[in-house]
């Protein structure tokens, strides 16, 4: 598995919480929104999830914890189920001797 660099992963995560502060300060103003977005954006590429707070989480956990623990971690959580494919009906079928 490829991990970021550590000091990366900080860079990113303080800069994701800078303009989350400032974006809580001025939602209306869209530079800092679509900057705030970015910056989470960019970390969720980073830590390689779908949502900018869990991936700041990740980056939390990652930066704490020895990098064996954080990849014990990431196997030892539950997989979201997949859909199974499924075919058409089942249809009884019965021989023509059957009837």
């Amino acid at each position: 598995m490829l991990l970021p660099a550590r000091a990366e992963v900080a860079r990113q995560l303080r800069r994701y919480r800078a303009w989350e502060r400032v974006m809580l300060a001025a939602p209306t103003d869209l530079t800092v929104r679509t900057t705030f977005e970015d910056s989470g954006y960019t970390l969720c590429v980073l830590m390689g999830k779908r949502c900018a707070r869990e991936a700041a989480d990740a980056a939390e956990r990652y930066l704490r914890t020895s990098l064996i623990t954080y990849l014990q971690e990431q196997n030892d959580r539950p997989r979201p189920a997949t859909a199974a494919r499924r075919g058409p009906p089942a249809v009884e079928r019965r021989s023509p001797a059957g009837r």
